[in-house]
């Protein structure tokens, strides 16, 4: 466990650098342009990331959601508990990925409304033949036919949103005294750390692959937007307020008041 405490330690100094924690967010919106452009451009050659069956994309960003709440769940209610053991505290603390839940589903089922009512259905992806039988994209799909729409990435979103939710819930770990914990808790507190750690780095590596292989400017850029507005909205607003599940504790930036 000692290459575990130290790959933490460095962990926890990386996030720490005030640079780094202010520009993270702006990084998202930096690749989604750039590599926007870099399609358009057709400068990046294909890989086996350009796939949309590659390992990755299927077992980890098709359930990002997941993967986020199993980890994310155990952390919060293990570093929380080492700050206090109120039940209506760790309560409120919980209750932000509920809230995060609902923001990631009223999101996803309105990208997904836009696309149904924004599109046609085709006989081919050519879009050369409109099929004017299907008026839905499920029908159409069913069909083995092809929908076209306004089609904003559900994995910008995702991918973007689910990251800045880890960095900011694992804030509490530069101030945590692990050392006064048990052996057992705080072996698992720092596993799920490194691994939350690395599920943020498959995320902005995944949200590179989408931003130079798929979708369009506009869906992305959209996307990606919609990702960092949700963040902005509870993490740098209502999480200031009373009646909020409120801040990871010692995670406020300079001028933020906390509420516990």
């Amino acid at each position: 466990m000692a290459a575990v405490d130290v790959v933490v330690c460095n962990l926890v100094t990386l996030w720490r650098i005030p640079a780094v924690r202010h520009k993270f967010p702006w990084m998202f919106l930096l690749i989604a342009v750039v590599g926007s452009i870099l399609k358009e451009l057709q400068l990046v050659p294909e890989t086996y990331f350009s796939s949309r069956r590659n390992f990755l994309n299927v077992y980890f960003v098709k359930v990002s959601w997941g993967w986020t709440l199993l980890l994310l769940t155990p952390f919060i209610l293990l570093s929380n508990t080492a700050f206090s053991r109120n039940a209506v505290y760790l309560g409120r603390r919980l209750f932000s990925l509920v809230v995060a839940t609902a923001v990631w589903y009223v999101c996803t089922e309105t990208f997904f409304y836009i696309e149904d009512v924004t599109g046609s259905c085709y006989q081919t992806d050519s879009m050369d033949v409109k099929n004017t039988q299907f008026s839905s994209k499920a029908d159409c799909r069913r069909a083995g036919l092809h929908w076209h729409g306004f089609d904003i990435s559900g994995h910008s979103f995702i991918l973007t949103y689910s990251a800045l939710l880890i960095v900011e819930e694992t804030a509490p770990m530069a101030s945590l005294k692990t050392a006064s914990m048990s052996a057992l808790p705080r072996g698992v507190l720092n596993l799920l750390y490194v691994a939350l750690n690395l599920i943020v780095i498959i995320w902005m590596w995944m949200f590179l692959c989408t931003s130079v292989y798929f979708h369009d400017v506009s869906h992305k850029v959209l996307g990606t937007a919609s990702g960092l507005l949700a963040w902005f909205l509870t993490y740098r607003f209502w999480y200031l307020k009373a009646l909020s599940p409120g801040l990871p504790p010692q995670s406020r930036l300079k001028g933020q008041k906390q509420h516990t």
